[in-house]
Parts: structure tokens; sequence; C-alpha cells
């Protein structure tokens, strides 16, 4: 794998990830006993911890970025004779 398609895959995977990893713990600021912020709907996030979140999306992105990149190197599996196939 070169290195410019390493960073492709790795955006891509991150990207997905991160679109997976956003839902996780959002309240709405209607659900919370504070104020809503102005300027903002109601089901806005109260607390969105979004640097949180992609610290959690850099590391299992990175986690699943390993295990493919092993995957190609060691040549567990051919995925050029897979996808010719179909």
């Amino acid at each position: 794998m070169s290195l410019v398609g390493g960073i492709v895959i790795f955006c891509i995977t991150w990207m997905v990830v991160l679109f997976t990893v956003l839902p996780w713990g959002v309240k709405p600021q209607n659900d919370e006993e504070g104020e809503i912020e102005p300027g903002t709907v109601e089901s806005a996030p109260a607390n969105p911890r979004i640097w949180k979140k992609f610290g959690i999306t850099t590391v299992v992105t990175a986690l699943i970025f390993i295990i493919f990149w092993t995957i190609i190197e060691l040549e567990l599996f051919d995925f050029r004779a897979f996808f010719q196939d179909i």
C-alpha cells in the first residue's frame, strides 16, 4: 500500500467512524434543566463534547486501519482477486 493510498483509506474510514460516533451521548437542550442557548433550536445538543468524539474516532479508526494494513501487507486476503471474480 502506498503512502497516499494509506492516507486516503484512513481519511475515508475516519469520516465513516465519525458519523457513527457523533450521536453517542447526545442530549438535546430541552431535556436538560438549564436554559436554552440564545440563537439555537431546542433540539440542539446541550454539550456535544466534539473533541472527545474526535479522539474516540481517531483511536477507533487507527485500530481499523492497522487491521486493514496488516491484512494488505501480509497478503492474508487478496482483495484484487476477490473483486475480479465479482
